[in-house]
């Protein structure tokens, strides 16, 4: 496994980690303006490096983008976190990509559903005028990325299968609350659909280049 998974997945000191991470977005929310956009989630979404992109000129988006997603975390720590996360921005629209992690987890189905039912749920009670898109789950790439115990741990849990399946249900539960489910996915995967090796350092998560795959599909979007 590539350092780069470690820090991410298998950090000794994750949880200090995700709550520095935290007091960082509750600082920054003080001043960050309202109405804007958030990306929201864990690692796939706390690593797409929008901000930096903006920052830096690469891009340029109206409403701008504040990224609050925290790596290695569930729908139940977006749902203790909520505010921090969402509604101390006050956003206008909202782009969710969370869920992958309970599957990973080995958190029972039931649960995980509830949990993203109950996120939608206070969204659309809070938020009324706010548009969500909620993502449909990258592909991943089991195959290329099996190198050794590690790699092979994290994907026990993992599977393009599952990922899908849980996506459907996760349109569905989006459908009822009338909010948007998104597939933006064009791209990233090869011919036999596995996450395409040249857009990943390990098989899960996106490098800079699969990142530059989404942004152009949700480019319609932002």
């Amino acid at each position: 496994m590539s350092k780069e998974t470690k820090s991410l997945t298998l950090n000794p000191e994750l949880e200090a980690f995700q709550n520095a991470l935290l007091a960082k977005y509750d600082a920054a929310n003080r001043s960050a303006l309202k109405g804007q956009t958030v990306f929201v989630g864990s690692s796939l979404m706390e690593i797409f490096p929008i901000e930096q992109w903006e920052e830096s000129g690469e891009a340029a988006f109206d409403p701008y983008i504040y990224n609050r997603a925290v790596r290695a975390t569930t729908t139940a720590f977006l749902l203790s976190h909520i505010d921090t996360q969402i509604f101390d921005l006050a956003p206008s629209k909202i782009f969710i990509n969370i869920g992958t992690n309970d599957i990973g987890f080995g958190v029972p189905e039931e649960e995980f559903l509830a949990n993203e039912r109950e996120i939608f749920r206070l969204i659309a009670e809070r938020l009324p005028r706010c548009e969500v898109y909620a993502l449909r789950y990258y592909p991943i790439n089991t195959v290329d990325f099996q190198n050794d115990e590690d790699e092979r741990s994290l994907f026990e849990s993992r599977s393009n299968a599952a990922f899908q399946a849980a996506s459907d249900k996760i349109e569905t539960l989006a459908g009822e609350f009338g909010f948007h489910f998104i597939d933006v996915n064009a791209g990233l995967a090869d011919d036999s659909g596995k996450l395409n090796k040249e857009l990943t350092f390990d098989g899960a998560h996106l490098n800079p280049d699969g990142y530059r795959v989404v942004l152009a599909n949700l480019a319609p979007y932002l």
